[in-house]
């Protein structure tokens, strides 16, 4: 299978996830839109990932850049290639799709419980994810649930954390690839969002909870072989 990955900014990239597709020996290539670089066609790829970053998909003012990744997701989905989006990432599918993104009531900073949504037991992407985890979590804004899309997850501090479109498009804003070293490039890099919150934790906090890493990346993986699963099932 062959991977792209659509990279905003040089200190948050695929983390884990870049592991679990080397194991696999897929093909990954990426474009880093932070450098202005050339978007690749739609038939270069088959599964399109498309990562965080601190800006807000409405800032093209800042990032002209956002006005192309935004037409180019939009073909990705046309064009029926898996896509999956995290934090700004499932922002501009949402926005894609022609939902809103906006500021969120709360911050989510650290790691935070997230739970599935009934509808997500129907799922055959999400229905093998416990009911309840602890996912990490580095955002302001939120958006909408996309026209067409289910919702699969929901947090005390934001109620639109997943959904699923049509069985190939994934946003999720929570994170479960992060690794000890994403983490602390995002403490070192986006340090201004850490002000107290019913919802965000202090970096030393954020740190110390090795435990859900380890679980988060098992989780991740279960997500990602099942979407891979679907991809090769639809092959055949």
């Amino acid at each position: 299978m062959r991977f792209h990955h659509l990279q905003h900014v040089p200190f948050e990239g695929l983390a884990n996830i870049e592991g679990w597709i080397k194991e696999r020996s897929h093909s990954i290539s990426k474009t880093l839109l932070f450098n202005e670089e050339k978007l690749p066609r739609v038939d270069d790829f088959d599964w399109l990932i498309i990562t965080g970053g601190p800006m807000g998909v409405y800032e093209e003012d800042k990032y002209p850049w956002l006005s192309q990744e935004k037409r180019f997701i939009k073909e990705a989905i046309y064009h029926q290639k898996v896509v999956l989006g995290i934090c700004l990432g499932a922002q501009l599918i949402a926005e894609a799709l022609g939902s809103k993104v906006y500021k969120n009531k709360y911050k989510e900073i650290g790691w935070f419980p997230v739970s599935l949504t009934n509808q997500a037991r129907e799922s055959s992407i999400f229905s093998r994810l416990p009911d309840n985890f602890t996912a990490f979590h580095w955002h302001g804004d939120t958006f909408d649930l996309p026209p067409g899309a289910i919702r699969v997850a929901e947090s005390k501090g934001c109620l639109n954390q997943a959904f699923e479109y049509h069985k190939r498009v994934i946003g999720l804003q929570f994170h479960l690839e992060p690794s000890v070293k994403s983490i602390q490039q995002l403490i070192k890099n986006c340090s201004s969002d850490i002000v107290e919150g019913r919802y965000v934790q202090t970096p030393e906090k954020m740190l110390l909870q090795t435990d859900y890493l380890k679980k988060a990346k098992r989780l991740m993986g279960l997500l990602l072989d099942e979407i891979e699963r679907g991809f090769s099932k639809d092959l055949s």
